[in-house]
């Protein structure tokens, strides 16, 4: 099966037009390790998203993307992808379709493959980018790269995290009336999955995600109002006790600060998503 017009563009800088996932044209903040790369995820000729992905661990640190009103479907006849540009040098720029029998190590080494997940059972693929907060067919196959997802725990997945996403999905469709932008990443511990003794894939601790509508309904109940201009939640990627925890953008922040390797200058979006001139604190 091959998948026509797939890419995902490795970029030292991003180009205006994969800056437009990003609220203000600007990625998080305070983010440094040796070993990210930065992905503009192109599918069909047309960016989707942006992706910060880590080539020592296999996973994507976050997926940056904007949300679009979607009655949550989700697409289930789109062929796993790869990213042939985290490790070769590409003139074509095309994300592919896994090739069928042996995976040559010149992109196993730099990125995750789905023989990595093929016995871990406990694990799932999670999205970070989910195709649910996606409406149009190309945006939603274009989050079916391992470059976009991370091993999930099945009941973390299918349950806390799973209905986290169509709270998201309901409160955005309801009551943002502009551009939702979407952050949602991970934290990491040292747990691996493993593969012929070898330490594959980075198992998260956590997963986060937050959002940034400066244009939202200024007449929606209060409980949902203080929600914006932008909030943030997390959870832990276990089995069991894996509540998920609604907050302030600010406190996410400062959670990450203590659980990840963010320095102090770090920030998900510009001013924490205050609208230039809005008055607000």
């Amino acid at each position: 099966m091959t998948t026509p017009g797939v890419r995902g563009t490795v970029e030292q800088e991003l180009s205006p037009d994969c800056r437009e996932f990003l609220y203000l044209g600007t990625p998080p903040l305070g983010l440094g390790r040796r070993s990210l790369k930065t992905i503009c995820q192109r599918y069909n000729k047309m960016p989707r998203y942006v992706t910060v992905y880590d080539t020592a661990d296999h996973i994507p640190v976050y997926s940056a993307y904007t949300f679009k009103r979607s009655d949550g479907e989700k697409r289930v006849d789109v062929p796993w992808m790869y990213e042939p540009q985290l490790s070769t040098i590409s003139d074509t720029g095309e994300m592919q379709p896994f090739p069928r029998g042996y995976v040559h190590m010149n992109f196993e080494d730099a990125q995750a493959v789905l023989d990595d997940y093929a016995n871990a059972v406990h694990y799932e693929r999670g999205h970070l980018n989910p195709d649910e907060h996606q409406a149009d067919p190309d945006d939603k196959a274009s989050t079916y790269t391992l470059t976009n997802v991370v091993p999930q725990v099945r009941e973390f997945s299918a349950g806390a995290w799973k209905q986290q996403e169509h709270v998201i999905r309901r409160r955005l469709n309801n009551y943002c009336r502009g551009t939702a932008y979407v952050v949602t990443g991970i934290t990491t511990s040292g747990s691996m999955i493993r593969r012929h003794n070898i330490d594959r894939v980075a198992v998260p601790a956590y997963l986060w995600s937050a959002y940034c509508c400066i244009n939202y309904d200024h007449n929606a109940p209060y409980d949902e109002r203080y929600k914006f201009p932008a909030f943030g939640h997390y959870g832990p990627n276990e089995k069991e006790n894996h509540r998920v925890q609604e907050m302030s953008v600010q406190k996410l922040e400062e959670f990450l600060k203590k659980s990840t390797y963010v320095d102090k200058n770090f920030q998900i979006f510009v001013e924490d998503c205050v609208a230039p001139g809005s008055g607000q604190p």
